[in-house]
C-alpha cells in the first residue's frame, strides 16, 4: 500500500464538499475580488511586484533564511551585496522572477494547469537555474552531498528520504506518484468550488509525495500561487500564501503542525474511504483557506488602496520641493502610465517645467519607465515603503478584520 500511488488519497472531497469549506471558497472568492478594485491595472502591477519581495522574503522565513528586503531588491537591480548575505538574497530573487513569470502567464490567460507534471518540473528547473551555488547541494549521512538537478525528480537511490515521521515514496516510485496526482487535480479544474480547495490539498500532497531531492516547499507555494490565480483569487497579485503560511494564525509553528496533522493515516471507518485521513484533510482545508483569507484582508487593509494616493501624495509633498510634484504623481497612479510628452498638460505648465519635475521624481525613485524615453509608471521605492505601508515585513498589528475560529479547534 505504501508504493501504491492511491496512497495519497483522499486528495479531495468526492462525496460531497464540507459545508465549511464552501462557505470559506465563496468569502475567499468575494474577499479576491474586491483587492485592487478601483486601482489602474498598471499601478496594481507594480504594486504586486512589492508584494513578490514579500513572498520570497516570507518563503525564505519558512525554510529558516532570514533575508533583509532591501538585499532582496538589490538582487534585483543586480547590485553589489555583502558577500555573507548575498546567497540568502539571490534565492530570494529566483523565487521573485519565477513568481514574476507565472503572474505574466496569468496575465496573458497562458498559465497551464499549475498541478501538471510539466508546470511543477518547470517550477523547479527555472528556480534552480537561478540559486546560488550553495544551495544546489544536499548532504548526505557520511558527509556526502548530492547535486539537486534542477527540474529532476529524485529518481535515484540516494535520494530516499525521509521527513520528520512521513517516509515519502522511494524513487522508484515517484513518477508513478506525481502521474496519479496530476490525473486526480486535473478532474479539480472541473468545477469552480474543488479548484480553490484543491489549492490546499494539493499543497500538502505534493508535499506528501516529495518529488525532488530539495525544494519541495518552495515549488508547492509557487505551484499554490498559480493555482490561486487559475482559479480566480489571485487579487491582482496583491496577497501572498507565503506570508500567511510563515505566519500561522495564532503562532508561526501552525504550519509545520498542520502539515504533519494532514500526514495522518485513515481512522477507522467513520473517516470515509482512502489511506490517509479524510478528517485531517479536512482541517488542513480549512486552515489552509483561513489562512488565504487572513491575508486577502490583511492585504486589503494594508495597501487601503482607497487613500493610497492621499498617502503618496503627502509622502512627495514632505520629500520633494516642487508643489507639482504631487499632481504628477496622482496622475500617473490614476491613469497607470503617462507618456512624458504630455506632463506639462496635467501639470499645465511649460514642458521644460513639466519634464524638470518629471525627472525629479523619476530620480528620487517615484517613477520609473522602461527606457528614458518610454512612459512614466509608479513606483515603491524601498526607502520610503513604510511610509506608505507600514509593518509590511513586521509582525506588528494592523487594522485588519481577526481571522475567523477554525470548527476544528
Amino acid at each position: 500500500m505504501l508504493e501504491t500511488p492511491a496512497r495519497i488519497e483522499p486528495l479531495f472531497f468526492d462525496d460531497a464538499v464540507p459545508t465549511v469549506l464552501a462557505d470559506l471558497a465563496i468569502e475567499l472568492q468575494k474577499a479576491a475580488d474586491e483587492l485592487g478594485r478601483g486601482l489602474h491595472p498598471e499601478s496594481a502591477a507594480e504594486l504586486a511586484d512589492l508584494v513578490r519581495v514579500m513572498n520570497s522574503y516570507y518563503s525564505n522565513l519558512i525554510e529558516g533564511h532570514n533575508t533583509r528586503p532591501r538585499d532582496i531588491e538589490r538582487a534585483l537591480a543586480g547590485a553589489a551585496i555583502d558577500p555573507e548575505r548575498r546567497p540568502l538574497a539571490l534565492e530570494a530573487k529566483a523565487h521573485v522572477e519565477v513568481q514574476r513569470t507565472i503572474d505574466g502567464l496569468g496575465l496573458r490567460g497562458e498559465l497551464p494547469i499549475p498541478t501538471s507534471i510539466d508546470f511543477i518540473r518547470w517550477v523547479h528547473r527555472v528556480f534552480y537555474n537561478e540559486m546560488p551555488e550553495e544551495f544546489r547541494f544536499i548532504d548526505k549521512p557520511g558527509g556526502m552531498t548530492a547535486e539537486i538537478v534542477p527540474g529532476e525528480f529524485r529518481l535515484s537511490a540516494d535520494h530516499d528520504v525521509v521527513v520528520g515521521r512521513h517516509q515519502p515514496p522511494s524513487p522508484g516510485r515517484v513518477v508513478a506518484f506525481m502521474g496519479y496526482f496530476q490525473k486526480r487535480y486535473a478532474m479539480a479544474e472541473k468545477q469552480a468550488s474543488l479548484r480553490i480547495i484543491a489549492i490546499a490539498s494539493a499543497h500538502h500532497r505534493l508535499n506528501y509525495i516529495h518529488p525532488f531531492p530539495d525544494g519541495n516547499g518552495r515549488v508547492s507555494r509557487l505551484m499554490s500561487h498559480a493555482m490561486a490565480l487559475k482559479a480566480g483569487i489571485g487579487g491582482n497579485g496583491l496577497w501572498s500564501i507565503s506570508r500567511g503560511l510563515a505566519r500561522g494564525l495564532k503562532d508561526r509553528g501552525e504550519y509545520k503542525r498542520m502539515m504533519d496533522h494532514a500526514d495522518s493515516p485513515r481512522q477507522g471507518d467513520r473517516d470515509r474511504r482512502g489511506n490517509l485521513s479524510e478528517s485531517a484533510l479536512k482541517d488542513f482545508v480549512e486552515w489552509f483557506l483561513t489562512v488565504a483569507l487572513d491575508q486577502v484582508r490583511f492585504s486589503t487593509a494594508m495597501f487601503d488602496l482607497g487613500r493610497l494616493e492621499t498617502r503618496y501624495r503627502a509622502l512627495v509633498k514632505d520629500i520633494v520641493d516642487d508643489k507639482r510634484a504631487p499632481d504628477l504623481v496622482s496622475a500617473v497612479l490614476r491613469y497607470g502610465s503617462l507618456p512624458r510628452g504630455e506632463a506639462n498638460f496635467v501639470l499645465k505648465t511649460s514642458e521644460r517645467t513639466a519634464r524638470n519635475t518629471l525627472s525629479d521624481l523619476v530620480d528620487r525613485g517615484f517613477l520609473k519607465s522602461d527606457t528614458p524615453k518610454a512612459p512614466v509608471r509608479i513606483a515603491f521605492p524601498l526607502d520610503f515603503r513604510e511610509r506608505l505601508f507600514p509593518n509590511l515585513f513586521t509582525d506588528a498589528e494592523i487594522n485588519a478584520p481577526e481571522p475567523r475560529s477554525l470548527s476544528f479547534r
